[in-house]
């Protein structure tokens, strides 16, 4: 610890001095306590230390630590939008780290000597990484780079010797500013002995730029996504209104609808239904779209007996069901309680039962996707596509 102060008063000497005490703090629900620091006109909310970072709080943070997105305190909430300059600074202790997409910036020296960390993945949503923001971090052995990084300080990686793997998914390096065009951003070591990994197409664009052309391998990916993807979207149906859901922040949802009743009918008899197949994906700027989320809307007879033709209108009692399907569960809402339902193959096999509860049931099968399925609700029967 003594060596770590010395060489730490000298890096002083070439950053400027930051404040040392913290606004608030606020415990996570897994029992960690974060410092924090009001920023852009208390606004917003900046991870920091608890007290003077050089010798009064030393390895204040330990072990793992997930910064949230958004911190209540005293029923205000703020977005965690920045880690702060020395924020976890010779946290020894530290062994994981979960940076929130809220995050834009990495301060200086903000994670300097963390000798436990072994892994960082920097979300898409940061734009800058500080001067020394990892320097010295000798048990770091990946390093991933989301796609915004715009601006690399100096020697933010340097002396980190066991790098073995650097996954950068910026689409264009040459955009990079600052120190990061510069070889000093990884040390030697790292640039001979470690693996960059880039998006397919991108490799040409590495090897032309100064700092990442310094790797000796340098490979592309078709893993690799530059964007990260929405989070695949939810239905619901309540009091006459779809209702469609996204855990991503801002995504928008898009939804196709479908009619599936009976358009042109040749014969003396037909079975009415009012049914609606419901497609729905989220999408937002900057992310891959996410996974379809399907779902089957139907109308079944509440009450059969009052169904009749009066004064040439139609009047149907009716409720709406919703069917949802995915990865071989069928979710069935707003059906009676205690209603049987009974799901088949389409050649007639019961592929599984469950009963209704609190208006809602699901039902695991072991049916493929794309196959159809026969949904039975007491007597009522829909025919529905695996998802």
């Amino acid at each position: 610890m003594i060596m770590k102060k010395k060489l730490l008063l000298s890096l002083m000497m070439l950053l400027p001095m930051v404040a040392s005490a913290h606004d608030i703090e606020v415990k996570n629900g897994d029992g960690v306590t974060i410092y924090y620091n009001y920023i852009n006109d208390g606004k917003e909310l900046e991870v920091t230390f608890r007290g003077n970072y050089l010798n009064e709080y030393p390895d204040e943070y330990t072990g793992n630590v997930v910064i949230p997105e958004e911190v209540t305190y005293m029923s205000r909430t703020r977005k965690v939008t920045s880690i702060g300059s020395h924020a976890f600074v010779w946290c020894d202790g530290l062994t994981s780290i979960t940076i929130p997409n809220s995050v834009t910036s990495i301060g200086s020296s903000a994670f300097l000597g963390c000798d436990g960390l072994t892994s960082v993945t920097i979300p898409n949503s940061v734009t800058s990484i500080g001067e020394y923001a990892f320097r010295g971090c000798k048990g770091l052995t990946s390093v991933t780079i989301g796609n915004s990084v715009t601006s690399i300080g100096n020697i933010a990686f340097y002396g980190c010797n066991d790098i073995t793997t650097v996954i950068s998914l910026i689409e264009n390096p040459f955009a990079i500013t600052g120190k990061a065009s510069e070889s000093r951003t990884f040390s030697l070591n790292t640039f001979n002995n470690a693996t960059l990994y880039v998006p397919k197409g991108t490799i040409n664009k590495y090897k032309a730029t100064s700092g990442w052309k310094d790797f000796v391998f340098i490979e592309e990916s078709d893993t690799l996504s530059t964007h990260e993807t929405c989070e695949k979207p939810t239905i619901s149906y309540q009091n006459g209104k779809l209702t469609f859901t996204c855990a991503t922040n801002g995504a928008e949802c898009v939804t196709n609808i479908s009619d599936a009743d009976i358009k042109t009918h040749y014969g003396n008899e037909i079975s009415l239904t009012a049914t609606y197949i419901i497609n729905v994906y989220a999408t937002k700027a900057g992310y891959e779209n996410s996974e379809t989320a399907t779902a089957t809307l139907c109308w079944i007879d509440a009450t059969p007996q009052t169904e009749g033709l009066m004064n040439g209108m139609a009047q149907i009692a009716s409720r709406p069901v919703l069917v949802k399907t995915d990865n071989g569960l069928i979710t069935v809402e707003g059906v009676d309680d205690q209603t049987d339902i009974r799901v088949y193959t389409a050649d007639g096999k019961q592929a599984g039962t469950a009963v209704s509860h609190n208006n809602a049931a699901t039902v695991a099968t072991g049916i493929q996707s794309g196959s159809i399925a026969i949904v039975k609700m007491g007597d009522k029967a829909i025919k529905v596509v695996m998802k």
